[in-house]
């Protein structure tokens, strides 16, 4: 059995964003059967003992999957790709090209997107300068996603992966500042994962989770 610890709350401003949505979506593209575990994170229940014992950062989303425990968005979608075999290539190279692409993603991509987001909030200061910096790695790292996605529809593959939804997920983060204006097939590939059913059913599923509207989740 496959069970889902995912966040039951979130401050207004992360509703929408967490990563559990990500291993939801995965689970919905896959049509695996799962439960949910939903935790109180308002309530503070994520900082008691019960979920150390299942996170060692104290994050979710966590996976529990015949005996296994998993935390970290990204290694949770390797694993329900590979043995599911579902949204994963069947040879070695195209599975390897899956995991380039989902630690591409996480290690170079996200940091930059996610600092640069932290800025323009005002949790890391509003240095003009720290920003242009950060700016600048965004660019170049989309510029490298340009050159990929310009002939390629997704990612990793000719077909849909788990790659594109961990990219996917951290380009959500740049959706509503200028970061993707000049780089239109990035644009592209986040609108065009976006459009699909399974994650449209995420939004739904995340919106019922957390007693609030679907238009909260944007």
């Amino acid at each position: 059995m496959i069970t889902l610890h995912a966040f039951a709350n979130m401050f207004p401003g992360g509703i929408g964003e967490t990563k559990d949505m990500r291993v939801q979506w995965a689970l919905e593209e896959m049509g695996l059967p799962y439960q949910v575990r939903a935790w109180d994170y308002l309530g503070g229940e994520t900082n008691g003992p019960a979920f150390a014992a299942l996170s060692p950062f104290g994050q979710l989303p966590v996976l529990e999957h015949d005996g296994l425990v998993l935390s970290e968005s990204a290694a949770i979608l390797l694993h329900l790709a590979e043995t599911s075999g579902r949204l994963i290539p069947a040879d070695a190279h195209g599975r390897e090209h899956v995991r380039q692409w989902c630690v591409a993603a996480m290690a170079t991509v996200s940091p930059a997107v996610s600092m640069t987001a932290m800025v323009d909030a005002g949790f890391m200061g509003r240095d003009p300068a720290a920003r242009d910096f950060l700016v600048g790695l965004v660019r170049r790292w989309f510029g490298g996603l340009e050159g990929r996605l310009g002939d390629h529809a997704w990612i990793a593959a000719d077909d849909f992966t788990v790659a594109d939804i961990v990219l996917a997920g951290v380009l959500r983060e740049a959706r509503d500042n200028e970061l993707m204006e000049d780089f239109p097939a990035v644009r592209a590939f986040h609108d065009r994962a976006h459009a699909r059913p399974a994650w449209r059913r995420t939004r739904e599923l995340t919106a019922e989770r957390m007693g609030v509207p679907l238009t909260d989740i944007a």
